[in-house]
């Protein structure tokens, strides 16, 4: 499963469409099989859910997103985690091992 970790400066970014990057991390099972980083090219109403989609998401983890943002990618398939913060790497961990839990969205609009 390909999840799109919102980050900034390598922590997870508190606002989804804000962030300076998204770390894409495959995970089967317990492993992390690959990841790289992808470029967020601009914040832009309903463009993000589409463009995440298009590289094969289908969970994203942040800290919180508004609601367009949640919606869309309910249309499109994709799960979200919100509520989420500290370091990729940990994020990243907490995930393979079934232990990542969402929570409340930090996203204020």
């Amino acid at each position: 499963m390909r999840y799109a970790i919102a980050v900034e400066r390598d922590q997870v970014a508190a606002h989804f469409g804000r962030c300076e990057r998204y770390e894409l991390a495959d995970i089967e099972g317990d492993q992390v099989v690959a990841r790289q980083a992808l470029a967020n090219p601009g914040h832009e109403p309903g463009f993000l859910p589409r463009y995440l989609k298009e590289h094969g998401v289908q969970v994203v983890v942040c800290g919180g997103a508004g609601p367009r943002a949640v919606d869309l990618l309910a249309q499109l398939g994709v799960g979200i985690f919100t509520g989420v913060s500290g370091g990729v790497d940990q994020v990243i961990a907490a995930i393979a091992n079934g232990e990542l839990i969402s929570g409340e969205s930090t996203c204020e609009h």
